[in-house]
């Protein structure tokens, strides 16, 4: 009798293995920590700018302290935005995400696994500079009206906030660059829709129409990175969910498509 000795084959497929590659590939890139340190570097030098400069007494007292030193926020998420286009759209242009999809045939996992990986990333950078930056900022608001504490209300929740609105409209920005396939194109459609027509609608005389832009991504953002409620604005509840679910359909939209067209 001859006995056939079965073992698993040492390149099985896994998801743990393809988050491996996936991440891999984002920490290989160059392109990749230029992008997340020139996000970190403004999100520092604009709080920086804004503790330095602040004297009590200047009329802006009534400012949120958090959004105040994280405003240079505004411009790092359009650093990572720009990464989450190039994860995804950036693959289709080079013709990298045919060896992706030759690798792991079923399509759909490489995509979770660069949405996981990209999300942990942005999300770990973000949170480390929003405390970084709040740090150095109150180091020059300590003698003002503004000083604040993470221990104050709303503040530890409103830093973390900011660092989670980031990275979900980054996400929302990779599902974008694998729906249109497009480094331009994705880049176009989140400046169009995401930031430009949110203030279009916002002109409309029209009450429907000023509650709906409330739960647009950069309006939602806006709203979890406030220390104290914002006025005719969302719950932070509400503006959690509005981020996670236009993430998640941009996200499910590249899905359908990734399973139906060619690479």
């Amino acid at each position: 009798m001859t006995t056939v000795a079965v073992t698993s084959h040492p390149y099985r497929i896994t998801p743990a293995r393809v988050l491996r590659s996936e991440w891999h590939k984002l920490r290989s890139l160059r392109s990749s920590w230029i992008t997340l340190g020139s996000a970190a570097a403004l999100v520092l030098a604009v709080g920086i700018v804004m503790g330095a400069t602040y004297t009590s007494g200047g009329g802006d007292s009534d400012v949120d302290t958090v959004v105040m030193v994280l405003y240079g926020t505004t411009l790092g998420t359009l650093c990572t935005v720009v990464l989450g286009i190039l994860v995804t759209a950036g693959e289709y242009s080079t013709g990298m995400i045919r060896a992706s999809l030759t690798a792991v045939p079923r399509r759909l996992p490489v995509l979770w696994a660069k949405a996981a990986v990209f999300a942990a990333t942005v999300f770990t950078a973000m949170l480390a500079t929003s405390l970084v930056t709040f740090a150095v900022a109150q180091f020059f608001l300590d003698d003002t009206d503004q000083a604040a504490s993470l221990t104050d209300p709303g503040v530890l929740r409103a830093v973390a906030g900011n660092a989670a609105g980031t990275t979900l409209l980054s996400l929302s920005a990779l599902g974008l660059g694998a729906l249109l396939r497009s480094v331009p194109g994705a880049i176009g459609a989140y400046i169009g829709g995401v930031m430009v027509l949110p203030e279009v609608l916002s002109m409309l005389p029209y009450d429907a129409v000023d509650t709906a832009v409330r739960y647009f991504p950069t309006q939602a953002a806006a709203v979890l990175g406030s220390a104290t409620p914002l006025p005719d604005a969302a719950s932070n509840g509400a503006a959690l969910l509005a981020l996670v679910l236009w993430a998640s359909a941009a996200l499910l939209a590249a899905a359908a498509l990734l399973r139906r067209r060619d690479a």
